[in-house]
């Protein structure tokens, strides 16, 4: 087999030449700084805001503008050449409108932002740099930036920049350069789970990171319903519309996604047209720009699709006594006839009793409209290639957990009891805990996708993709129950509690967290876990550093719908060579022509600078090192023929 795998290395380095100049550069690459890495968490469809923590990174662009001319030019002019690298077609527009956009402006304005691409791109490589530069500009770019003669520098830069003016293309040259520094300053991007829901246009940021070469995604619940529901779940297919239309999200359905929801519509007009559904009004956080829907057919839609919703889950849960979750099953608890419902031997008054499609006898029950109804609305999911071509992204880029440089990344936890031990899930009749659960849901969640049309084991699958979306040992959500019954149809503020799992509360002891990256085969002196899914309430005095910086939980409100819980408008964790930052972000106005920058401040400072030798990236060259050893030893020993 070594023999065999040679042969096939080979064919790549057909001489000990080559061989040995991988060698160099394999060995080159390693001594060099590691990468910057961003971890992103609960993004939730806010692509604005998310777009402009990319184009900013998070803030460091401004810091390296500052660090490069902090003494050469005033903040009123960083501040504005920053504002220039984030948005460089919108603010060259408006120096145009204004006059200001000069040639002189342009030159020295290119000039600027060499020196500024300069510092971003210090720690990598010329071939790697070459490769994110815009193809029109690479050979300009790669002079301009390795320039080595520091006597003619100036006279070279002069030279190049007044050909680039008096050709005419100096505005698409100064965009171009922005986008490589943009490019340039991420150098891995990490998404810990909830692309989906909420947000206005979770599509825009998933084709953003589709532009991405380096990007891995850690499945969040709300990822893991919109997965289901492409898969076919019809649960998931309810819920993803539901909270799309309680947010007022028909943009990402409709044009997005290119739902058709005509029939929910239809349907909704027709079945509520005497119901105002006044409990089921949207939140309007954000006006839809392609798709409007007047408010009161909204609430019509959004109480069908939850009636439905309700049914469906009901039937999932009887289908599955394994998941214990007969107490969810709560459409059939309700006294239709005096509008009450008994929950743990205590009736409560419904704020709403108009079920006009239930069948009191049999509450589970579609009606052979709602029928029809879901099979239309499932066909829709199937054939939506955008959908389609996205959720192939999320399984092609994403999984349950990601260990990456000796940090743990997931969304939400490892389920644990209340003593600490971690807390275990019967599946097919075999129990799994800790690691050997996120695997075992990791091959579950591909079968629910990829599996054989109609099989058994894809529809268990599939139904269980419900489960991961809501149910107590799903480490995705963690909570006792989903109370979005409750919230709907009942007032008891108390009923509305969802209890967290102990892993919430035993993940603030450094021993449990190092009990965790042991599990997964990392150093608790170096490991560290990251994750998100419960916001973080900064306004209330929590802090996103858990367990004396052992664990960074990273919700911290980009979504609009949490920033009045957390005080701000989210988190970036950013790990560069020298330390982990953590940036803690302020609203995104796209209105203002002025982008603030965030508050960055320093949680670990790394003993010694890390290079890509102490990173994962820094093995594998090691392990490719050794490899091509091997090879020159064969083609000296004459075992394979060079070819040169």
């Amino acid at each position: 087999m070594e023999l065999k795998y040679l042969r096939l290395l080979s064919k790549e380095y057909p001489s000990i030449e080559s061989a040995a100049s991988a060698i160099v550069n394999f060995n080159a690459i390693r001594s060099l700084p590691k990468g910057t890495e961003y971890f992103f968490s609960d993004l939730h469809g806010e692509y604005e805001s998310f777009l402009h923590l990319l184009k900013s990174a998070s803030g460091l662009i401004k810091n390296k503008i500052d660090k490069v001319f902090g003494k050469s030019i005033t903040a009123s002019e960083r501040k504005n050449l920053a504002n220039l690298i984030y948005y460089p077609e919108k603010r060259m527009k408006e120096l145009e409108s204004s006059g200001k956009l000069t040639d002189e402006w342009k030159k020295i304005t290119i000039y600027r932002l060499i020196l500024v691409c300069e510092s971003v791109s210090a720690k990598y490589t010329r071939s790697k740099v070459r490769e994110k530069c815009p193809k029109d500009f690479v050979y300009i770019l790669d002079e301009l930036l390795n320039v080595t003669d520091d006597i003619n520098k100036d006279f070279y830069y002069e030279e190049i920049i007044s050909s680039i003016i008096e050709t005419g293309i100096s505005e698409h040259f100064i965009a171009s350069v922005c986008n490589l520094i943009q490019a340039i300053a991420i150098d891995k991007l990490h998404i810990i789970g909830d692309i989906f829901d909420r947000g206005p246009r979770a599509d825009i940021i998933i084709d953003e990171l589709m532009k991405r070469s380096d990007v891995d995604i850690q499945w969040g619940n709300h990822d893991i319903s919109w997965i289901g529901a492409c898969s076919g779940n019809k649960s998931l297919i309810a819920n993803v519309i539901r909270i799309a239309i309680s947010y007022n999200g028909f943009d990402v359905l409709e044009d997005g996604y290119g739902l058709n929801l005509r029939a929910l519509s239809i349907f909704a007009s027709e079945v509520y047209k005497d119901d105002d559904c006044k409990e089921f009004m949207p939140h309007l956080l954000d006006d839809n720009k392609y798709d409007s829907v007047d408010t009161k057919l909204t609430a019509k839609m959004h109480k069908a699709i939850t009636i439905i919703q309700c049914k469906l889950e009901g039937q999932l849960i009887e289908r599955h006594p394994e998941y214990n979750m007969n107490h969810r099953n709560l459409l059939p608890k309700v006294d239709f006839k005096s509008g009450t419902i008994n929950i743990n031997g205590k009736s409560y008054t419904l704020k709403d009793n108009n079920f006009v499609t239930v069948n009191p006898d049999s509450p589970l029950e579609l009606t052979p409209a709602e029928e029809n109804l879901m099979n239309i609305l499932s066909v829709s999911f199937r054939h939506s290639r955008q959908l389609n071509r996205h959720i192939k992204f999320l399984y092609s880029h994403g999984s349950m957990y990601k260990v990456c440089n000796s940090n743990l990344l997931y969304h939400g936890c490892i389920p644990m009891t209340e003593n600490g031990s971690f807390e275990s899930m019967n599946i097919d009749g075999k129990e799994y805990s800790g690691k050997k659960l996120l695997d075992r849901i990791n091959d579950i969640v591909k079968e629910a996708y990829y599996g054989n049309y109609n099989t058994d084991s894809k529809n268990k699958a599939c139904d269980f993709m419900w489960y991961l979306w809501c149910g107590a040992k799903s480490p995705i959500y963690g909570k006792d129950k989903m109370a979005f019954f409750e919230r709907y149809f009942i007032d008891d503020l108390e009923l509305h509690k969802e209890i967290y799992n102990p892993y919430y509360t035993l993940s603030d002891n450094p021993e449990i967290c190092n009990k965790i990256l042991k599990e997964f085969n990392i150093n608790p002196e170096s490991g560290h876990i990251i994750n998100g899914h419960v916001p973080v309430k900064i306004k209330d005095g929590e802090s996103p550093i858990k367990a004396g910086g052992k664990l960074y939980v990273i919700d911290g409100g980009i979504s609009k719908a949490y920033r009045t819980k957390t005080g701000i408008a989210g988190y970036t964790l950013i790990y560069d060579s020298h330390s982990l930052q953590l940036a803690e972000h302020t609203p995104y106005n796209p209105d203002l022509s002025e982008y603030y920058a965030p508050n960055v401040y320093i949680v670990e400072k790394m003993k010694e600078r890390v290079n890509i030798s102490d990173t994962d990236y820094g093995k594998e060259l090691e392990e490719n090192i050794k490899d091509l050893k091997d090879l020159i030893k064969a083609y000296r020993n004459g075992i394979i023929q060079e070819n040169p």
